[in-house]
């Protein structure tokens, strides 16, 4: 009974997809209940790689998972002669395969580019630490957006956006460091929240303790990269003697058969 139902839905929504009774615009149109399943970092990893001038990440997830629920109706139309509760099981795998696929592949990338990712936050603090000196923290913030990695760019406007609207609390430092999970930015976020609370006085004190952070986060990043380079130089050393040892144990068999066939 209940496969007859899926079939007799499926058909129908079919022919209310070939009629235009129902547009392709359904997902976008329903994007709250489709950002259920949107993953928390999807907007970082892609606005990481790409850029946040390329692709917009909501359009960019609905349509994953128009691709996702397309490629699930498709595969049980393929089946539908020999229709099965097992072929509706790998359908609907396939269908949300196809719906991770590019996810799975922001989180390669970001992997083998970690490194470099988690590096840029202390490069953009060096800087927002020199307009701190000459500005308050949320007037500092304002004019280093323009020259933030592009990655950071559409959570520091959120971020501004926020404290302008009159919220005085930590949440929009939070926020931010919640939205770019890379290396001590809960720790800088607090720091700088509380930066800008500290009376006039006492903000050479507090903006040498968090110089010095700064520069910490500095030390780390630059010890990484080179511990990053230093692993590849080792794995590249390593493949050549794999090679060269298996090259020449190649020629050395070889030298023998000759040697054994030629007596």
């Amino acid at each position: 009974m209940y496969l007859e139902l899926i079939i007799v839905t499926v058909i129908v929504f079919y022919i209310f997809i070939v009629n235009k009774k129902i547009k392709t615009s359904f997902f976008s149109s329903n994007s709250r209940l489709c950002n259920i399943l949107k993953e928390k970092d999807y907007d970082f990893l892609l606005i990481a790689k790409y850029g946040d001038r390329v692709y917009d990440p909501n359009e960019v997830f609905m349509k994953r998972v128009r691709n996702g629920v397309l490629v699930a109706i498709g595969l049980i139309f393929v089946f539908v002669s020999n229709m099965s509760y097992l072929a509706v099981i790998i359908a609907l795998v396939i269908g949300y395969i196809t719906f991770k696929y590019q996810y799975l592949g922001l989180k390669k990338w970001y992997k083998s580019h970690l490194n470099y990712i988690d590096s840029l936050l202390p490069y953009y603090l060096k800087t927002l630490e020199v307009l701190i000196h000459h500005y308050t923290v949320p007037v500092a913030l304002a004019k280093s957006v323009d020259d933030a990695p592009e990655v950071f760019r559409p959570g520091l406007k959120r971020m501004l956006s926020k404290i302008e609207a009159g919220d005085q609390s930590i949440d929009p430092y939070m926020d931010f460091a919640k939205e770019y999970p890379v290396r001590d930015s809960m720790r800088m976020m607090r720091l700088l929240y509380r930066l800008g609370l500290g009376e006039q006085e006492k903000k050479h004190q507090q903006l040498v303790s968090f110089s010095r952070s700064v520069s910490s986060l500095q030390a780390k990043a630059r010890e990484m990269k080179y511990k990053a380079r230093l692993d590849t130089m080792e794995k590249k050393t390593l493949v050549m003697m794999v090679v060269t040892g298996a090259g020449s144990l190649i020629l050395l068999l070889i030298s023998i058969f000759m040697l054994i066939t030629s007596v």
